[in-house]
């Protein structure tokens, strides 16, 4: 249905007012015009003479359009990279993209509107950039095969965006100018999703097939590690994703032809605990944790199992955080809330991974498969098998295994490809493709490949959420755990530490202006007001330069006790000790006003301060400004 466009910049060379437009032209079938002055867009047959075009650019597909102060704007994917095809349909990444205003100049804005719009592109630019999309003309990403092939001819002849799931159409808003006109533009709507996708061909006993994985993200609560955690009313809750892990067997024949083609599929998903909680940043490694009220998360919970149930039927939900120490609360939450639930379709089990696999003893997590086994076996997978009269499913799964740690991320990958890794081995069984007596960890060649993209599985989705890598992924990748991992983990803790409290509110601003949060158009106060002024206290603004120069003179004098001039030894101890002093003095300034310190996001506020408390007591209701959100909680 998609071809390769050309995008056509029609203008006319004089300089009076004259009709401009972009013209979205594929290979065949009508041309896409937006007419640049007012916006409106409409199809045409033609493309402009060669003497009106400007210039041309190559494109491959449409993202959307976003209105800012200068009016729309338009996204483009002007490179991409095939990864891999799913019977004839190839999945592309995005490789790079344009926004190109549809506004010839930004002379009608004022000065505020100018710094304003530049800011609103820087982030629109970042959040492109720094996230990876995937995409298909002709496949259905958003969707698992299961879902798939449980569609009714009706909705199978759609247009590809109108069976996309919403949850993970990432470009849902910023096509909605598209979706929302007056005319069928259906074949210029490219449903685009973000997460991780990569296939691959092996071979176990001479049998060909691919496997592979795509994980999709939801756009809903969007955001970083520390920006968005829990659950909100709707019941949608943060850094959840749907992780589905296909084979694609052409069948002992291994013919060209269509019949006796098969395909295997298991999806697992993850998401925060869905209860209202959150850790406010405040320069502390790791911030303080509040914890809802029971009442409300208990509405938001039973909301966001409903849709959970609706989608992918009964949930096994493994928590792997801590039963003690600072994670404790959270677990007794989680685990108060379902038994609130008292939902028979909900089973709950609690593994402390990091107490049942210390000291290097991650064989343990094989404990947790053990547990689940009966649960595994009960729930199945999909299994599709197409025969002369078409696809059949021999298969379904049943319910799904929903799991969770803090931030979903390192943990929860581990478990997730270990419990995967369990499942496949059960379906190669099954199509003949491993004997019976035979494992998936038997196939050294496969496993290192299944190793390692599972592990850039978690990459992907972590450095989504938390700005980094994942952890453990040296676990994941050989199959125990190193000591060239743990110094791994080391650094990339220390950078998440950095990009959690200086970087991510401008990440988190990123999230909430292109999944449109964020509408510059019901921001009555940026007009007079631009919502990126950060006014700080001298004193915070200060301190930061007295620790580098305090820092810079105390290794200056290290390196080079002469330089000071002091001829006795007291003296040049005390020097030293003067500068100790003042790096101690600014480190605890800075920790005791740690919120004016760190980079809040400037776009949407965040959530009000009676959904989440301490535990003994409430805060004062109502929205407040970053700094008063982390400082005014009963201490």
């Amino acid at each position: 249905m998609y071809k390769d466009f050309k995008l056509l910049t029609h203008l006319k060379k004089k300089r009076y007012i004259t009709k401009k437009a972009y013209v979205l032209a594929p290979t065949t079938g009508p041309k896409l015009t937006v007419h640049r002055d007012s916006g409106l867009i409409e199809l045409s047959e033609t493309v402009p003479p060669t003497s009106e075009q400007e210039s041309t650019l190559n494109v491959y597909g449409l993202l959307g359009f976003i209105k800012l102060w200068a009016g729309d704007y338009m996204l483009t994917i002007t490179k991409r990279e095939q990864i891999g095809t799913i019977y004839g349909k190839a999945i592309y990444r995005v490789g790079a993209f344009q926004i190109l205003p549809l506004a010839e100049n930004l002379s009608s804005l004022n000065e505020n509107q100018r710094v304003q719009e530049q800011e609103f592109v820087d982030l629109l630019e970042s959040h492109l950039k720094n996230n990876t999309f995937y995409y298909s003309y002709d496949y259905d990403l958003t969707q698992s095969i299961q879902r798939q092939n449980q569609f009714s001819s009706e909705k199978l002849a759609e247009p590809l965006y109108k069976k996309a799931d919403e949850r993970f159409f990432w470009n849902r808003f910023v096509s909605s100018k598209l979706i929302d006109a007056s005319i069928d533009v259906s074949n210029f709507i490219l449903p685009v999703m973000q997460g991780f996708v990569e296939f691959n061909t092996y071979k176990i006993n001479n049998k060909n097939f691919v496997w592979g994985l795509i994980t999709r993200r939801s756009r809903h609560r969007p955001g970083t590690r520390f920006f968005s955690r829990g659950i909100d009313a709707e019941g949608h809750v943060s850094n959840f994703v749907e992780t589905e892990q296909l084979v694609l067997y052409d069948g002992p024949s291994a013919s060209q032809s269509v019949e006796g083609k098969i395909e295997l599929s298991y999806v697992q998903t993850r998401g925060s605990i869905p209860v209202y909680w959150a850790q406010v940043i405040n320069l502390k490694y790791t911030p303080r944790l509040w914890i809802g009220e029971s009442r409300k998360s208990l509405a938001a919970a039973r909301a966001h199992f409903d849709e959970q149930i609706r989608i992918y039927g009964p949930q096994i939900l493994v928590n792997l955080i801590n039963k003690k120490g600072y994670e404790l609360p959270m677990g007794q939450a989680f685990a108060r809330t379902v038994e609130q639930l008292n939902d028979p379709r909900i089973y709950y089990t609690h593994f402390d991974f990091h107490s049942e696999c210390s000291k290097m003893r991650w064989h343990r997590i094989q404990l947790l498969v053990d547990q689940l086994k009966e649960k595994l076996i009960e729930q199945g997978y999909t299994y599709v098998k197409t025969t002369e009269n078409g696809p059949v499913m021999v298969k379904t799964q049943t319910s799904v295994v929903r799991t969770n740690c803090m931030d979903c991320l390192d943990r929860t990958n581990v478990v997730q490809s270990t419990l995967a890794r369990w499942v496949l081995t059960e379906q190669l069984r099954e199509v003949g493709i491993l004997e019976q007596n035979q494992k998936v960890e038997d196939q050294e060649d496969f496993m290192i490949s299944y190793r390692n993209t599972w592990a850039d599985n978690a990459d992907g989705v972590s450095c989504v959420y938390s700005g980094t890598g994942a952890l453990k992924t040296d676990f994941t990748r050989t199959g125990q755990r190193t000591k060239a991992g743990a110094l791994n983990d080391l650094s990339n803790s220390i950078t998440r530490y950095v990009k959690n409290n200086f970087l991510d509110g401008n990440r988190q601003d990123s999230f909430d202006l292109f999944l449109g949060r964020y509408r510059l158009e019901n921001d009555t106060s940026a007009k007079t007001h631009n919502p990126f002024d950060e006014s700080k206290a001298l004193r915070v603004r200060v301190v930061p330069y007295i620790l580098l120069f305090a820092l810079f003179m105390l290794i200056l004098n290290i390196v080079r006790p002469g330089y000071s001039g002091f001829q006795s030894v007291s003296s040049y101890l005390l020097l030293l000790l003067f500068w100790v002093s003042v790096l101690i003095s600014g480190v605890r300034f800075a920790l005791q006003h740690g919120s004016e310190f760190v980079q809040w996001p400037h776009l949407v506020k965040l959530p009000p301060t009676d959904d989440v408390c301490e535990a003994g007591g409430f805060t004062e209701k109502g929205n407040m400004s970053p700094p008063e959100f982390a400082e005014k909680r009963p201490l």
